[in-house]
């Protein structure tokens, strides 16, 4: 059977993204989620798609093919074509054409009246061809006023639809669409609208460039999407140290990205646990809407008191909040170093601490994700104190082993 280029499920190619994007770059021999043929297939099929990114090694366990890109050399995201090849019937191509062009030039036509035009105007040209009922034409049109290329009125007791008026003058808008593209979560819709352009040059280039989680876009949307009516939903994760799937009822309150991976997580209210948990958005397989929470005030009200003791995405082992201190010193002309204390704290509070010292205070529920901020003050932190012994002792530790490395006298702060 021929492989096709197109896909139904985006989770399947997302999938299939993931082993040769991200697990691997496994060879043919080791592909066993799926038969050979279907590794080949979804090979060719991404192929495809990204030709230009392809790229293979070989050694002792086969070829093994993977996406290889240079951020100096791709302007954009190679990854949102695998949206761009969606499965359709020939229903789907007819109505398509055979619609917008019977309400071009403002036209406004009832689905009567279109399904009786698309019979006489251009299905009747043809020696045989089948008749599309009203019940297809009707489906089709709500479909094209739910992604925003028609609207409706009532005229009478009928609905009549029209195209709606394109008025946005996208050139002056190219370069934020542009820049969107590529730093957005949702940056596929800034992908679809660039394709508009025929030149596809850019003027940004990035020297962190997190292609990979263009791949969860769909996934963001929906959890957008229930924020924003207030609902909660229904999560199919993977359960990695389990190699499972697991269902979990959650209100989504908010979508955090890091700055350091890229990774994007939902912060949510797990019912069943009765408390605030982080889940990877890689890790989310489908997103269910569920009901509206008429508890949503209060339950905003909490997130909001949670996240001023929140430093990342790590609520520690028991919810516990850790109490940390860090001495730093500020020289008479680096008032930036206080500015970037300020602008860079999250949490706590700075408090003068005498002889140009400024003492960082705050109470976050695992000190030990603030370890990689507090080392870039190495040089001017007269003390750290933290309840957590594990967090000192980390850092003490890595003191003594920077100052093994260079070869320095230990007069680590203690």
């Amino acid at each position: 059977m021929a492989y096709s280029e197109l896909i139904k499920n985006f989770e399947k190619i997302r999938g299939y993204m993931r082993e040769f994007y991200v697990y691997g770059f496994k060879s043919r021999e080791e592909y066993d989620a799926k038969s050979a043929r279907s590794y080949d297939n979804e090979r060719r099929r991404m192929g495809s798609w990204l030709g230009d990114y392809m790229s293979f090694r070989q050694d002792q366990s086969g070829k093994n093919v993977f996406i290889s890109v240079d951020n100096r050399n791709v302007p954009h995201n190679p990854l949102f074509s695998a949206y761009k090849a969606k499965s359709f019937t020939d229903n789907d191509i007819i109505l398509h054409f055979y619609i917008l062009d019977l309400l071009a030039g403002g036209n406004t036509l009832t689905v009567k009246q279109i399904t009786d035009r698309i019979g006489s105007d251009y299905l009747s040209h043809f020696e045989s061809s089948d008749v599309l009922d009203e019940s297809t034409v009707r489906k089709k049109l709500k479909e094209y006023e739910q992604l925003g290329l028609l609207e409706s009125d009532k005229i009478g007791r009928e609905l009549a639809f029209r195209r709606t008026k394109d008025e946005v003058d996208l050139d002056s808008w190219r370069d934020a669409i542009d820049f969107f593209s590529e730093t957005d979560p949702l940056g596929v819709v800034g992908s679809y609208l660039l394709d508009r352009f025929q030149d596809s040059s850019s003027h940004f280039s990035f020297k962190h460039h997190y292609l990979l989680f263009a791949m969860d876009s769909e996934v963001i949307y929906d959890l957008l999407t229930a924020i924003r009516e207030h609902r909660s939903v229904e999560l199919t994760s993977y359960v990695v140290r389990r190699g499972e799937l697991r269902k979990n009822t959650v209100l989504p309150m908010k979508i955090y990205i890091s700055t350091q991976s890229g990774r994007h997580y939902l912060l949510g209210y797990h019912y069943r646990l009765r408390r605030p948990m982080f889940f990877r958005m890689d890790n989310i397989r489908k997103v269910k809407p569920g009901t509206v929470e008429v508890r949503w005030e209060k339950y905003a009200g909490f997130f909001e008191k949670f996240r001023e003791n929140l430093w990342g995405v790590s609520l520690g082992s028991d919810h516990s909040l850790d109490h940390i201190e860090i001495t730093i010193h500020v020289s008479r002309n680096e008032g930036y170093i206080l500015d970037r204390l300020e602008r860079e704290k999250r949490c706590g509070r700075i408090e003068p601490a005498g002889d140009f010292n400024y003492r960082y205070i705050a109470d976050v529920y695992d000190s030990s994700e603030m370890l990689p901020w507090i080392r870039t003050f190495i040089g001017r932190i007269v003390s750290l104190e933290c309840s957590n012994e594990h967090t000192k002792k980390r850092f003490y530790e890595d003191l003594e082993t920077m100052r093994a490395f260079y070869g320095g006298e230990s007069n680590a702060v203690q």
